[in-house]
């Protein structure tokens, strides 16, 4: 059985491929780097990270990007011949403009080194390209005006102009004349959309309602790829907008693609999230941003409709049946030794094309201090995905000494540079080498920094530091190699590593990590040595 979400934690707008017996589904990174996330899965339940192809410069420079900018919304394709790989590299989005700029890779190989990319244009976001029967491509986004009045008439949803389409091939680039094809459903926001062809029908899905809890997957029709298209008789086909969390625990359901298994089966990823409630707050968080399921589907009077459909005929189920008898992956512990040289593929870090300037692995992980905590530019930090609402990670800090208290380093808990927690080893004058727990509580309206509990001296040699997540609680700790551990700062709030937390859902809405982080903004590159990571999971 399919359990969801079959990719947990961070891995938003899924774009879902199959190649034969092989499928493949690409997400967004946002302002982590290496560009997109691509797994792989031969029975639609076990899924395994094979390629995060923007690797390099010159496929992505992310240096600058604010928070919740860079890769949005990838489309993965196959023609036939190799793999196309289409991205939006967002450089703005707060306020009226948004500068987005769309590229195009392709590779023979989905682990292969992709190719320079084509720069296709920037009037919006969630770039599609759609490969017809006849060998013509067709590239497709939304359009952003910053002027508002657009197509939707809602004005909460007045710059999202419409999807535009327009032929482009490698050679050439965009040809042809380019047409604003779909206007949206009533629901507006209208982005992402992705065509498929069936039955003498061009279907075109698009993501609607934003990125939170009124998101839907829209489906409409048409004879010809210019339209016009006519929607579906339930305008969308999976949606748990007016589903309440008592009755599904998935959520913020949209922003998905259609597949079809080589024996006529049919399936449908979508992007979801699983709130949780604080106690004595009405309020629900997603700690785990928003996730990647799938849910099989049928086909009625040529439209699309899920299986089931839970109690409107929109709603995923949470298992469903997979493409063979196998049973998901359980939780297990990620121990990393960082023996070898190599970064393992768990991790990633913060925008920046040339690593060596934030990091290097040689017998230990060595963080190379730059820029401070709220850095667009060289922050130091590496980091995996909160996949568990329950969990513990470790890290052995093993070398390191700070001698001002513009030098840190240590473990931390991240959403963005504006929503985090750190426990760090620093210097205070008049303590000297000291452990410090630090927050930042909000993103851009409250951005000044908390330093929570006391500053405790410890003496030198390596440092053990611990955080201990239970669902919307955080508990951190520390102890030098073999003593006893201190807690520091009591329980915390886990539900400021949320998209919901700060000025809320539309505004972030990437997801949770846990990593190692060093600062030294004298400008002297500090380096600080961590020999050990582990992320234990306790459960679901």
């Amino acid at each position: 059985m399919i359990q969801n979400p079959i990719l947990p934690g961070f891995n938003a707008d899924p774009s879902f491929c199959r190649v034969g017996d092989d499928y493949y589904i690409a997400t967004s990174t946002f302002e982590w780097y290496p560009g997109v996330q691509i797994h792989h899965s031969r029975d639609l339940v076990n899924w395994t990270l094979v390629s995060r192809p923007l690797n390099r410069e010159s496929l992505l420079d992310m240096r600058g990007n604010p928070d919740s900018c860079g890769i949005w919304a990838p489309c993965l394709s196959h023609d036939g011949e190799k793999f196309w790989l289409v991205y939006t590299d967002v450089k703005r989005f707060v306020g009226k403009f948004k500068d987005t700029h769309n590229y195009i890779t392709a590779c023979e190989t989905i682990d292969g080194d992709w190719c320079d990319p084509w720069y296709v244009n920037s009037s919006g976001f969630d770039p599609s390209l759609f490969h017809d029967d006849d060998g013509r491509k067709y590239f497709m986004n939304m359009q952003w005006n910053h002027r508002g009045a657009g197509t939707g008439g809602n004005p909460a949803n007045s710059s999202f102009d419409g999807i535009l389409l327009q032929e482009w091939s490698p050679e050439i680039g965009l040809t042809g004349p380019v047409e604003m094809v779909y206007e949206g459903s009533p629901l507006g926001l209208t982005e992402a959309p992705h065509i498929f062809k069936r039955g003498g029908y061009y279907y075109m899905t698009t993501a609607e309602g934003g990125t939170g809890y009124n998101h839907a997957v829209t489906l409409a029709r048409a004879k010809n790829i210019w339209g016009p298209y006519e929607d579906h008789p339930d305008l969308h086909v999976i949606s748990t907008q007016n589903t309440p969390v008592t009755k599904s625990a998935i959520q913020r359901t949209g922003h998905g693609q259609y597949v079809e298994t080589p024996d006529g089966q049919v399936y449908h990823t979508f992007l979801m999230g699983r709130p949780i409630q604080k106690a004595g707050v009405g309020r629900f968080y997603c700690p785990m941003g928003r996730e990647t399921g799938i849910e099989r589907c049928v086909w009625r009077d040529d439209w699309l409709y899920l299986e089931e459909g839970g109690p409107d005929g929109m709603v995923p189920r949470e298992t469903l049946p997979g493409l063979a008898d196998v049973d998901p992956t359980p939780p297990r512990d990620v121990i990393t030794e960082f023996a070898g040289t190599t970064l393992p593929s768990d991790f990633q870090w913060l925008r920046h094309p040339h690593p060596d300037r934030l990091f290097r692995v040689d017998n230990g992980l060595h963080m190379i201090g730059r820029e401070s905590f709220g850095s667009w530019f060289e922050n130091a930090l590496v980091a995996r995905r909160q996949e568990h609402f329950t969990f513990t990670v470790e890290t052995t800090l093993k070398d390191y000494q700070p001698t001002t208290y513009q030098q840190a380093a240590g473990l931390t808990y991240y959403y963005n540079t504006h929503k985090f927690y750190k426990l760090l080893v620093g210097f205070e004058p008049d303590i000297g080498r000291c452990v410090q727990l630090i927050c930042c509580p909000g993103d851009w309206q409250n951005n000044d920094l908390i330093w929570i509990g006391d500053k405790v001296a410890i003496p030198d040699g390596p440092v053990e530091m611990r955080a201990d997540v239970d669902h919307a609680a955080v508990r951190f700790s520390f102890r030098p190699a073999g003593g006893d551990w201190t807690p520091v700062g009591g329980t915390q709030d886990a539900t400021l590593i949320s998209d919901e937390a700060g000025r809320g859902e539309h505004c972030s809405f990437t997801g949770a990590f846990v990593g190692v982080y060093a600062m030294d903004i004298t400008g002297q590159g500090k380096e600080a040595t961590f020999s050990r990571f582990a992320y234990l999971p306790k459960g679901a």
